[in-house]
C-alpha cells in the first residue's frame, strides 16, 4: 500500500504514521465497527468520488444496524472525503476507506458505552484484482466457507466482524491457486464473492442474485442501469453454481474490482473462458460514468475542486 500524507480522524488531518489507536481498542476485540470502500478518479475534469453520498449514506445505516450512535454527523462526514482528497494531492484514482470504530474505555461485550470514533484514509490504488484480469478475467473456486446466513447476522451491514468469513475463503482460494472465491448461502445458492456481487449471462439475459443474502451493492445497482439503457433483459433470482458452469458470460463487480470477468469456476471454462462481450460492453460504460464521460451520470460524481 502506498503511504499518502494524511488520514482524516475524529475532525483532524493526522499525518499518515501518526494515524494510530489503542491495542485495547473496542472494536479491535469485538469485531463491531462499520466501513466503506469508495473510489474516486483522475476524470478530464480533475479527480472526483463516485457515488459519495450513496456510499456515505449506506456508512451510517450500517452503524444504525450495528446499534453504533455515529460521534460525527454525515454532512460533516461527506466534506470530509473531499478536504482529506485536497490535502494529499493525489496524481493516480484513489480508494478511500471510511470506518466508523468503537475506540478504547469499555470492554466486555456490551459495546453502549464504548467511545466512538470516526476515520477516513485514502491511498492511490489500482484494480483490485489487477489490471489484466479486467481485460482477460479471473480463474474462481466456489468455496468451502459459506456467506454469512442472515439468520444470523446483519447482511445489510458492511460491518467489521462480516468479513472474518470473506477473509478465509480469500485464503482458501489464494493458496488453491485461484484469483477469487465465490460463496454459497446457506441454502446452496450463489450469494456473492469475498468482496463483490456476481453477474451471469445466459441466451442474451444478464442474471444476478436478490439482495436476500448479501450487501446492497452501489455498484451492482449502476451496472443494472446501465443494463437497463442498454435495452438488455434482466434478471433478479438465485443462481446455482452448476449454472454458472454452463452460462455464456460471468463476472464479479464491486468498489474494488470494479468490473472483473470471471473466465472459470472449478476449474470449468466460462463461455470462451476470456471476457465476453456484453461483460465488455457493461465494463466500458461503467468506466465512462466513472471517469466523467457519459453526461447523463455526472450527477454520482462529487468533484474535489468543485
Amino acid at each position: 500500500m502506498e503511504k499518502a500524507k494524511y488520514i482524516w480522524m475524529d475532525g483532524e488531518l493526522v499525518d499518515w504514521d501518526k494515524a494510530k489507536v489503542h491495542v485495547l481498542t473496542h472494536t479491535l476485540h469485538y469485531g463491531n465497527g462499520v466501513f466503506e470502500g469508495t473510489r474516486a478518479y483522475q476524470t478530464a475534469d480533475g479527480l472526483a468520488i463516485f457515488k459519495l453520498k450513496e456510499h456515505t449514506k449506506r456508512l451510517y445505516n450500517s452503524a444504525k444496524i450495528t446499534a453504533i450512535k455515529p460521534n460525527i454527523d454525515i454532512d460533516t462526514l461527506l466534506k470530509a472525503h473531499i478536504d482529506l482528497l485536497k490535502s494529499n494531492d493525489f496524481k493516480a484514482n484513489v480508494y478511500l476507506r471510511p470506518l466508523i470504530y468503537l475506540g478504547y474505555g469499555q470492554m466486555g461485550v456490551h459495546h453502549v458505552k464504548a467511545p466512538v470514533h470516526t476515520m477516513i484514509a485514502a491511498w492511490e490504488w489500482g484494480a483490485y484484482l489487477g489490471d489484466e484480469a479486467l481485460k482477460n478475467g479471473i480463474k474462481v473456486m466456489t468455496s468451502s466457507i459459506m456467506r454469512n446466513p442472515i439468520k444470523s447476522t446483519f447482511g445489510k451491514a458492511k460491518a467489521v466482524a462480516n468479513y472474518l468469513n470473506s477473509q478465509m475463503a480469500k485464503y482458501e482460494a489464494i493458496e488453491s491457486g485461484f484469483g477469487e472465491a465465490l460463496m454459497l448461502d446457506d441454502n446452496g445458492f450463489a450469494a456473492e464473492g469475498t468482496g463483490e456481487c456476481l453477474f451471469i449471462i445466459r441466451d442474451g439475459k444478464l442474471i444476478s442474485p436478490p439482495n436476500d443474502n448479501s450487501l446492497e451493492s452501489i455498484t451492482q445497482g449502476m451496472i443494472l442501469e446501465l443494463a437497463e439503457d442498454a435495452g438488455i433483459e434482466i434478471e433478479r433470482r438465485n443462481i446455482t453454481r452448476d449454472e454458472i458452469y454452463i452460462c455464456d458470460e460471468a463476472f464479479f463487480t464491486g468498489t474494488a474490482a470494479e468490473v472483473t470477468p470471471i473466465n472459470s469456476l472449478d476449474y470449468r471454462v466460462i463461455g470462451d473462458g476470456k471476457r465476453g462481450e456484453m461483460t465488455e460492453r457493461l465494463q466500458s460504460a461503467y468506466f465512462d460514468v466513472v471517469f466523467g464521460r457519459n453526461e447523463k451520470y455526472k450527477k454520482y460524481l462529487t468533484y474535489i475542486g468543485d
